[in-house]
């Protein structure tokens, strides 16, 4: 029934504008602003996107909302800390010194947050996902 669909996901923030400028500058995606509605939209890879929007009460996922496959994680995860990302560390996945998470359970992963608090990861793929 929703197979035609072109579905979209979206997640709140505290403060649209800062969300825009790191989307932008830092991350350097394509972002568009809905100035009426208020809320920005994140163009993807392959036609998707996403909605960003504000919430008066917002409190971050303790999840992760966007993962961005790359072909080479290490060097995404070097330029993207060139920009100031911050890689979390979390207790029990052995990652290595710049945060990337290896091991027998998935593919390399590292996780940094938005501004806002919102959890994200770059993870890397055999194919790059970004050409599909």
């Amino acid at each position: 029934m929703l197979g035609d669909s072109k579905a979209f996901s979206g997640f709140a923030v505290d403060d649209v504008e800062r969300a825009r400028t790191f989307y932008t500058d830092v991350l350097g995606l394509d972002v568009s602003v809905d100035a009426e509605m208020g809320f920005i939209r994140l163009a993807l890879a392959g036609g998707g996107s996403v909605m960003i929007y504000p919430k008066s009460d917002f409190t971050p996922a303790t999840y992760t909302v966007l993962n961005f496959p790359v072909p080479d994680v290490t060097a995404t995860v070097r330029a993207l800390a060139g920009r100031g990302v911050q890689f979390t560390r979390y207790d029990g996945f052995g990652q290595d010194e710049d945060g990337i998470a290896r091991g027998p359970q998935g593919p390399a992963i590292a996780w940094f947050s938005d501004p806002a608090g919102n959890i994200m990861s770059v993870i890397e793929t055999a194919d790059d996902a970004n050409a599909s």
